[in-house]
């Protein structure tokens, strides 16, 4: 009887365990459907309500030239219309030394005393790899020197930059490199570490104001980012693009990036969003030529909504939107509704 007993308890066993384990795989699909389909628009509670001067942009005179814009035009409806008062200004080094030891600051120079006509203030991002395609905008004639010599006109150019602008009392911080330890990303040669520690070393000894490092909000545990510079700046993506799986949402809860910020000894209080996903994402060609249906895959106005809701949330330090300049164009060419629903994030 035994015999039987336990023959029949492990049948049993051999019934219902394929049976678990097939509810179990059931389970986790409908979960993967229900964040990745159906919480299209997380969070679903959207009032943007949010602390005084929580928001700024990143503006780039490169980019609107890249969609066909005036950026001067850009700017000064950035400044008068939207009425942003923190704005992050990457300084292209391909734009600024277009000859070795020949420095040109008109433009930049033009920025920041239009924007301190206004009491804007402003970070200043400089090196070598900065935001926008292909992130490294080096100089045409770099790419004839050795390494010893790239890493001598990288210092040069940081020191003119900073001592340039050290007198703005404007600019609240200097970013240093844009996301470095982000390697799969970008048209750049390999990080050295020890090269960008003396990057943040060499602007450390030249200016005391903070000194920020920025790196992936998701694709990053930030363990190496932590160990250098003042401030930690993140990028924030809610719907991107690969190659192999197409559209991709994060369904990550805002209590993911502080489990990060806390794992690696950050406090909240110095880490801020520099990369808030505001613009659709492009698969390939020019973000200006895509179709309403692409648009809406990664940035309908439910999708910017929410990507604006879920940054209140995180109540980090600040929140700096990317795509303040595809905002204008959308405006320029017939939908108003991105830079109306942003004109009322900074009255």
């Amino acid at each position: 009887m035994k015999e039987k007993k336990v023959v029949k308890e492990k049948t049993d066993k051999q019934y219902w365990r394929p049976k678990i384990w097939h509810a179990v795989v059931v389970l986790i699909l409908v979960t993967i459907f229900v964040l990745f389909k159906v919480i299209n628009h997380y969070p679903l509670n959207k009032d943007l309500q949010h602390p005084a001067n929580y928001f700024g942009v990143t503006f780039s005179t490169k980019f609107c030239e890249e969609i066909g814009l005036n950026w001067r035009e850009v700017y000064g409806a950035i400044l008068d219309e939207l009425q942003v008062k923190n704005i992050r200004v990457p300084i292209y080094w391909d734009e600024l030394e277009k000859e070795e030891g020949v420095f040109d600051f008109t433009n930049y120079d033009y920025l920041l005393s239009e924007g301190e006509k206004r009491d804007v203030n402003f970070i200043i991002a400089i090196g070598r790899r900065m935001p926008r395609w292909p992130e490294c905008h080096s100089p045409a004639w770099l790419n004839k020197k050795d390494e010893l010599g790239i890493k001598i006109a990288t210092f040069k150019m940081l020191r003119e930059v900073v001592n340039h602008y050290k007198d703005r009392e404007s600019i609240k911080y200097w970013q240093i490199e844009n996301e470095p330890f982000l390697g799969t990303f970008g048209v750049c040669p390999p990080l050295d570490e020890n090269f960008l520690k003396q990057e943040f070393d060499l602007v450390s000894s030249l200016d005391d104001r903070p000194l920020i490092i920025t790196g992936s909000g998701e694709l990053s545990l930030w363990r190496e980012e932590s160990k250098i510079g003042d401030i930690f700046g993140i990028t924030m993506y809610r719907v991107v693009y690969n190659s192999l799986f197409g559209f991709i949402r994060y369904p990550l809860p805002t209590s993911f990036y502080h489990w990060k910020a806390r794992l690696n000894k950050l406090s909240v209080d110095k880490v801020m969003i520099l990369e808030l996903q505001a613009e659709p994402w492009v698969p390939k060609g020019n973000m200006i030529y895509l179709s309403q249906d692409l648009i809406n895959k990664t940035m309908s106005i439910r999708q910017f909504r929410a990507n604006i809701q879920y940054a209140i949330n995180l109540d980090l330090q600040q929140a700096y939107f990317w795509g303040v300049e595809w905002w204008y164009w959308q405006k320029k060419y017939g939908n108003p509704e991105y830079w109306q629903i942003a004109a009322s994030l900074f009255d």
